[in-house]
């Protein structure tokens, strides 16, 4: 409860009260938190230090403020006076800056009444606060008395309504004189009711006062700052923010004095035009001292300071509560309620304007509803600006094939908000979007920052491209289908889990998992039964000693022996040197499409992912992963690594240098191949020396996927150290010291070659 006022202001309230008509409001129509709604005061503390600098005085000045405060349950907003305020406040200030006073302003208000019909007595009010400010001030009240009478006749309005209604009934006699300025020289009623007011010597000597006319529109200025400020506290909305929260307690601890300040700087800018009107110009330094205006200015500039620094703070908190609940909504829509279609999950995710198409139809060029995706079943590709080509293409392919299945894909730009969006981001996204056979969001602001949380924190998004894949009733099938889609492209239609699981219990350990789709050639390879080295890495010399002794080998045992060079995973630049001076040099099949080769290693990376996400990362059965990884490890490495495979048959997967060294201790093991063939000869030797020699397996996983906490080794089946590292591949690098000289020199003999 408040502290109960003294007996003669008890009196004067109620006399005041009496005579004074009550403003209408509707308690129903409002959620919004009224400062005027805490039970009992707050006192005033801190110091300089600690927020607003408040003397002795000011506490006690607090303490009688909060004893002429006893609000009621009136509920009046006071936005739309507050905006007319400020208007009249403007347009007049603006005379008094002008150069040339007296002249007319053509531009209009857009202003109207239309917010104002809820306080009907709303001019009775203003003129009633006007007149107490007049009467004091000829009667010879001073400032801080005369501000008290004011607070006195508003006991029951919230601390917002105390200063716009305060502010309002200024606004009008400041307005009403500088309007006068305007009008005189060219409108005879006003010329006649200037002559009253003694404007036109006001005018005739604005120069000589600027800066007492520039104090008080400093003091203005404050004035609406601090007011603008109590106002929107009272705004704040309850569902997020109550009087409860400290940081509202704390604030509006300083309400009581900060519309103390601002009552008073109206009565002493109030006191500047009257004094003008009654006395002359003459008169204005006498009664209102600009030093003393600027020091009032200064002194609601740093309460309105430490208010601003508390709003923009709950702000924040309010906004995170929404997107917390927006963030919770989304999860309980996609996971915990059923639908009749997908029509809901989707308009969750993409925010849906019944006026404005939120999705882009490259093929039609035109932006459609959602409606065009209901009941069917949607693929949701997310990603950033930055998807790739090589992705771009296989995914279109893969799209194009499975039209049959009557499933949609609709592209989601994730992008990182606190990015400043530039006209190069829009020129990209465009060509994204154009060049996309399939819908897309028309653009990235659509997707809500709650959106943004529940991809990244529910879905894992990382910044590489996902598909998450939607039943036709907006149930989620398959968290992310996009390993499932590099692995088998449409043959994984559903991509559901359960199709994914079928489809890894129909595959076995062999060489068309590696190369299916991707070259030709190698296929036909297979088909005919012949030997197959498939092998990688970017050491040149350890290339053109192994393709030499794999050439001598396959003709001292006259086997037919083929070879293909598929890189490595990164450093795109130097592999396509690599391959340059393995074309030059004639020592093997190499992929001069990159796309093969990224296709290679996405294909790889994919499988590892497809079964950290099945929950199979520990499975000591899985031949497939253990070989997966191994193949994995060998890539993160700068040495080769080799596979030997008889057609389809994975004779050997193993490191580079045993590779070599296998093939060089020929004499040793050739007999039996002979005897038994080359791919028993080559194997026993191999396993041979990997039995005295083991190498470390490093297998690395990007920041941008979700990677597992433990992992086996595909060798001796143990748990793996996990380390942190950093990375450089140096992709855009070019200098000729990147590379080693008999690097540098195939490529030059390729591009001569080429030329």
């Amino acid at each position: 409860m408040a502290n109960a006022p003294n007996p003669m202001t008890t009196k004067q309230s109620a006399h005041l009260q009496s005579q004074l008509p009550k403003l209408s409001w509707d308690a129903e129509k409002s959620n919004m938190l009224l400062p005027s709604h805490l039970s009992k005061p707050l006192l005033l503390g801190g110091s300089e230090r600690g927020g607003i600098f408040l003397t002795s005085d000011d506490h006690a000045l607090s303490k009688q403020i909060e004893q002429l405060h006893s609000p009621d349950a009136r509920n009046v907003d006071v936005r739309p006076l507050f905006h007319l305020v400020e208007e009249i406040i403007h347009r007049a200030t603006q005379t008094i800056e002008a150069p040339a006073l007296g002249k007319r302003e053509g531009e209009g208000s857009r202003l109207t009444l239309n917010g104002l019909q809820e306080v009907p007595d709303l001019p009775l009010i203003v003129e009633r606060i006007s007149s107490e400010m007049t009467c004091k001030l000829l009667s010879g009240f001073d400032a801080h008395n005369t501000t008290l009478s004011v607070l006195n006749m508003l006991p029951h309005f919230s601390w917002e309504a105390k200063v716009v209604l305060t502010l309002a009934s200024f606004a009008l006699t400041f307005g009403d004189f500088w309007l006068l300025s305007q009008l005189y020289s060219t409108n005879a009623l006003a010329k006649s009711m200037a002559l009253i007011k003694r404007l036109p010597t006001v005018v005739e000597h604005a120069g000589a006062y600027r800066n007492q006319f520039e104090a008080t529109n400093k003091l203005i200025r404050a004035m609406l700052d601090t007011t603008r400020c109590i106002v929107e506290f009272g705004e704040l909305p309850t569902m997020y923010i109550t009087e409860e929260d400290p940081e509202v307690k704390a604030a509006m601890s300083h309400f009581p004095i900060a519309v103390y300040w601002i009552i008073r700087s109206a009565v002493a800018a109030a006191t500047q035009i009257t004094t003008m009107s009654s006395k002359g110009i003459e008169y204005m330094s006498a009664t209102s001292e600009s030093w003393e205006l600027s020091n009032w200015a200064h002194k609601l500039k740093t309460i309105n300071d430490h208010l601003r620094d508390t709003l923009t703070n709950l702000y924040r908190l309010i906004e995170d509560k929404k997107q917390t609940n927006a963030y919770n909504l989304i999860k309980k829509v996609i996971y915990h309620t059923m639908h009749i279609d997908n029509t809901k999950v989707l308009k969750t995710l993409i925010y849906a304007d019944d006026d404005v198409p939120p999705l882009y139809d490259a093929s039609a060029k035109r932006r459609v509803h959602l409606e065009v995706l209901k009941r069917k079943n949607v693929l949701l590709l997310i990603s950033g600006l930055d998807i790739s080509h090589d992705e771009l293409f296989i995914l279109e392919q893969s799209y194009t094939e499975s039209k049959a299945h009557a499933y949609e894909i609709v592209w989601i730009p994730v992008i990182d908000r606190s990015v400043q969006w530039t006209e190069a981001m829009e020129v990209k996204l465009e060509t994204l979007k154009a060049s996309m056979p399939w819908y897309s969001v028309h653009h990235p602001s659509i997707i809500g920052n709650a959106v943004s949380k529940f991809l990244i924190d529910d879905w894992h998004y990382r910044g590489k491209p996902m598909l998450v894949v939607l039943d036709p009733q907006g149930k989620v099938l398959s968290p992310n289908a996009i390993h499932m889609m590099w692995i088998w492209q449409s043959q994984a239609f559903p991509f559901t889990s359960i199709r994914e699981e079928d489809l890894w219990e129909q595959e076995t350990w062999r060489l068309e998992l590696l190369v299916s789709g991707i070259d030709q050639k190698i296929l036909d390879w297979i088909r005919e039964e012949k030997y197959i080295f498939l092998y990688g890495g970017d050491d040149l010399e350890w290339i053109r000693k192994f393709t030499k002794e794999a050439h001598a080998v396959a003709r001292t045992l006259r086997i037919p022996l083929e070879m293909v060079y598929v890189g490595r995973s990164h450093n795109k630049e130097l592999v396509r040197k690599v391959c340059a001076a393995i074309t030059v040099e004639q020592l093997s099949h190499c992929w001069q499409d990159p796309t093969f080769v990224w296709y290679f290693w996405t294909r790889i990376e994919s499988m590892v992912f497809s079964k950290i996400q099945l929950g199979k990362i520990h499975d000591h059965a899985d031949i497939i992963l253990q070989e997966i990884q191994r193949l994995h490890s060998h890539d993160k490495s700068h040495g080769g690594w080799a596979i030997l495979a008889k057609g389809s048959t994975i004779v050997v997967h193993g490191q580079g240098k045993l590779a070599l060294t296998t093939l060089q201790e020929m004499e040793s093991w050739k007999e039996r191949a002979r005897r038994e063939g080359f791919e028993v000869g080559f194997g026993t030797h191999y396993k041979e020396l990997h039995m005295k020699e083991y190498p470390c397996h490093r297998i690395e996983f990007p920041s941008s996927v979700r990677i597992p906490n433990s992992m086996l080794c595909p060798e001796c089946r143990r748990h793996m150290h996990r380390y942190n590292s950093f990375l450089c591949c140096h992709e855009d690098y070019t200098a000729a010291a990147e590379i080693s000289p008999a690097v540098a020199a195939a490529a030059t003999a390729a591009a001569q070659y080429e030329a």
